[in-house]
């Protein structure tokens, strides 16, 4: 059996991956001890606002009351689409106090994709910035469930000398054109601070939290049914993963419409009462400015956002000297990288590996560790199993792979989801027996460490021969001029599909295709380098950092 439980634990794993005491049942049950021990303490940073515990739980208690008072009921849906901005956790917050779920929305999608979501999940309130409820939103949720819309800005907040948060008058430019059917959401959640003390509903750890969509990159989005179980399992596991110092800032490079923003940066910083720092949505220069001013101990983004950030012409040492600790996930993260990244700014980038159905990480890299790359592929692990985890490598039929054996990964814990909305058979089929079959690829090593070789459906056959995407692009990120690669397979009438590979470079450098494919060749065996190599300005990227090889295939058709 391929998993921790057919081997004895290293010894220097098994601090990391002891079993935890049992975490509250809910993040709202942490969120209140959090503002029990540290009420004034800043849970939210967004540029020049501040927003202590105490103040949070004052504006969703507020905005709890106003919704329970519009008709929100225990086990309606809230549905969030804004950025990264301290509004959206107070509707979270809110959501769960009025006992209702939360659907996470990413502001990029259009109007069709979010009237799915709406639709599908039976959404019955909304919160979004008040520019896209005029550009489309209010036409879209007249055709929806949707009966209690509100709406905020980005530039709602400010501070008195006394640091309470209020919200700004909104005139001319911005404002909401005069739309009776949206509330505004800070307004709505001052007016109800004033009244008895919030009793809660009674949430339990099998109740829903979130209904995440998936990214929706093949097929229909699908709704993963978060608990609030899981996430307080996981958010309670970054909090002792990570060993912050108390009162420790975190960064959210990630946006919280995703999940690995939602748990790892939100949840987690909960969980430790940590200060949260926002700075809206990912830019580079934004993102430079923000460290320097909240000195961050910790982050968490896609490996995209890294090659972002040291592509920037003014990117120094010292704007990450404050970290003790920068984790990757969300996105492939290149050996490459990790060693360029750390020879510019001095920080080793930790890997870890997640899905929305195991409510982010499943795997990680251990805070003191690095982890080792695969000498045969050159793939770089993506951590060991985390507590209560089981991880397997199976083959078609299900059945364990030895050490070292290429198969499908797929995850047990308490992290794991119970299913998808509504959808009873694609549920049975991704989760049989509870265990999450990921649909990506990968192996264990005889130490534990497991590593992610490609997604199933994103493998290439060339001449009868399997080439997986990741490695031949982690070829590519050795060249010092590539900032971004991807590799597809195309139609080819000799070999059935060749290799191709789509790539954008470093700022002020230059590389032919010519040059890149003959790099690869030197490299890998004859049929894996790629035939074909495109230079664009950017690649195709989810608001997630995902690079979209869906786009790409299409694009060589």
């Amino acid at each position: 059996m391929t998993s921790y439980e057919s081997k004895p634990w290293l010894k220097h794993f098994r601090q990391e991956l002891r079993t935890l005491p049992d975490p509250p049942p809910t993040l709202l049950h942490t969120f209140r001890a959090t503002v029990e021990r540290v009420p004034d303490r800043t849970a939210l940073a967004y540029f020049d606002a501040r927003i202590s515990y105490r103040e949070l739980d004052e504006l969703s208690d507020g905005l709890a009351r106003h919704l329970i008072g519009r008709g929100f009921a225990t086990g309606d849906r809230l549905a969030i689409v804004l950025q990264n901005i301290p509004q959206f956790a107070v509707a979270l917050l809110a959501a769960w106090k009025a006992g209702g779920s939360v659907v996470p929305v990413n502001p990029m999608y259009k109007e069709h994709e979010l009237g799915h979501i709406l639709r599908d999940a039976d959404v019955a309130a909304l919160v979004c910035s008040e520019r896209a409820w005029d550009a489309y939103i209010r036409k879209t949720a007249a055709d929806s469930p949707v009966r209690i819309p509100l709406t905020t800005s980005e530039l709602d907040l400010q501070t008195r000398d006394d640091q309470r948060v209020l919200p700004k008058r909104r005139t001319g430019a911005g404002s909401t054109g005069g739309a009776e059917d949206a509330e505004d959401l800070l307004a709505a959640a001052h007016a109800g601070t004033v009244g008895p003390a919030l009793a809660g509903p009674g949430l339990t750890g099998g109740d829903v939290a979130l209904i995440s969509y998936t990214s929706g990159t093949s097929g229909v989005p699908k709704g993963a049914m978060n608990t609030h179980g899981n996430i307080s399992f996981n958010a309670d596991r970054q909090r002792a993963h990570s060993v912050l110092p108390e009162g420790a800032t975190i960064f959210a490079l990630a946006p919280l419409f995703h999940i690995t923003g939602m748990v790892c940066q939100l949840a987690a910083g909960i969980a430790a009462g940590a200060t949260v720092a926002l700075a809206y949505r990912f830019e580079t220069g934004v993102v430079l400015d923000a460290l320097r001013e909240h000195r961050p101990a910790y982050m968490v983004g896609p490996s995209t956002a890294y090659m972002a950030l040291m592509a920037h012409p003014e990117a120094v040492p010292e704007d990450f000297a404050s970290f003790q600790l920068l984790y990757s996930g969300g996105a492939p993260l290149p050996p490459a990288l990790v060693e360029a990244f750390r020879e510019r700014f001095g920080h080793y980038l930790h890997n870890g590996y997640g899905l929305t159905e195991c409510t982010a990480p499943a795997t990680s890299t251990p805070p003191h560790l690095e982890a080792p790359v695969d000498p045969v592929s050159g793939t770089l692990s993506v951590g060991v199993p985390g507590p209560d985890t089981l991880v397997r490598i199976v083959d078609e039929q299900g059945a364990d792979l030895p050490f070292g054996g290429h198969g499908e990964i797929v995850v047990r814990g308490p992290m794991v989801v119970p299913g998808y909305w509504r959808l009873p058979e694609a549920s049975a089929a991704a989760l049989p027996g509870g265990e999450l079959r990921t649909g990506d690829i990968g192996f264990m090593d005889e130490d534990g460490w497991v590593y992610v070789v490609d997604r199933k459906k994103d493998m290439i056959n060339a001449s009868g021969f399997k080439v997986w995407p990741r490695e031949v692009e982690d070829v590519l990120y050795t060249h010092p001029a590539v900032r971004e690669a991807a590799v597809v397979g195309v139609p080819d009438a000799y070999r059935g599909e060749s290799v191709k590979a789509y790539v954008s470079l470093r700022p002020d450098a230059a590389a032919s295709p010519g040059e890149l494919i003959a790099h690869c060749k030197d490299r890998l065996a004859a049929y894996k380098y790629p035939r074909a190599i495109e230079v664009l300005p950017e690649l195709p990227k989810t608001a997630t950092g995902k690079i979209l090889r869906r786009e790409l295939r299409a694009r060589a058709d």
